[in-house]
């Protein structure tokens, strides 16, 4: 499900739920009666409100309540939507990105996704989750710390003065070590060494996904995507279980929009658990 709390007028209102129904409307807009899309600033007020009554009007449920999740509105709102991956979908995902960001990425992330057969709804679902955490929606593409930490690690390939810093963690899942920088040039066409500064895996968006891409491809990551499998794939892009929780999260909305609008892998999933659930 996409919301936490009630949603609504005298509903608990929390401004990533209120964000999420906003942008269940706008995808909705024809049965909401709107001329344009509503704001999407997790502000509950009277232009959500009257869109939310005007599409429960449509399909013939109360508008006296605030919306909760699994309820038959929440699951009318999703039953009108694209089924590809569009940006507002991207947005529930990551609900507390910044709309800048969700515009930077999107085609990048289509692209990249493209790329490395990141293709049914099961393997976007899982990636997108990762990266979601990886990159606290979209927020960091090179970590916080200054790179000291790598120095002289020559099980990373940091073998001369200075690579600790220069071949930080990078992209929205981490490229860290002169060998790695080294080795996702090869397969990009670029010489983070020579020619081509490593700070471009952090500020081009295009590098900054597709470095996540090929993590998620040499890993073999969609297999365990077709799995279901959240815990091994969690352990192989970040060494254990850290963030477990949160990834979970994100995949439960990921899943909810995009899996579940594919009612023959929605039947599959929902024979089995998925695995790391917790």
């Amino acid at each position: 499900m996409c919301i936490s709390n009630s949603v609504g007028n005298g509903g608990v209102n929390a401004s990533n739920d209120v964000r999420c129904i906003q942008l269940l409307l706008n995808m909705n807009r024809d049965r909401c009666g709107l001329a344009s899309d509503l704001k999407v600033d997790g502000a509950w007020g009277p232009s959500s409100a009257a869109a939310l009554a005007t599409f429960c009007k449509a399909i013939g449920a109360r508008s006296d309540t605030p919306v909760t999740a699994n309820d038959e509105i929440l699951v009318a709102l999703r039953r009108g939507l694209p089924p590809a991956l569009v940006r507002q979908k991207l947005w529930i995902i990551m609900t507390s990105a910044q709309a800048a960001k969700i515009d930077a990425f999107f085609e990048a992330i289509l692209a990249t996704m493209n790329r490395y057969q990141i293709n049914t709804p099961l393997r976007m679902a899982h990636f997108l989750a990762q990266i979601a955490h990886e990159s606290g929606c979209l927020r960091y593409t090179e970590e916080i710390a200054d790179g000291e930490a790598y120095e002289g690690r020559a099980d990373l390939g940091n073998t001369q003065p200075g690579d600790g810093p220069l071949f930080k963690g990078r992209g929205l899942i981490q490229l860290t070590g002169r060998t790695n920088y080294r080795e996702y040039g090869k397969a990009c066409g670029r010489n983070f060494e020579t020619t081509d500064k490593p700070t471009l895996v952090a500020t081009d968006p295009d590098l900054a996904v597709d470095v996540a891409g090929w993590f998620w491809d040499r890993r073999q990551l969609n297999a365990l995507a077709d799995r279901d499998d959240l815990r091994e794939i969690t352990r192989r892009v970040n060494g254990g279980f850290n963030g477990l929780a949160d990834r979970a999260d994100f995949l439960a909305r990921a899943k909810w929009l995009l899996v579940q609008n594919d009612a023959s892998v929605a039947a599959d999933t929902a024979a089995k658990p998925a695995n790391g659930a917790a």
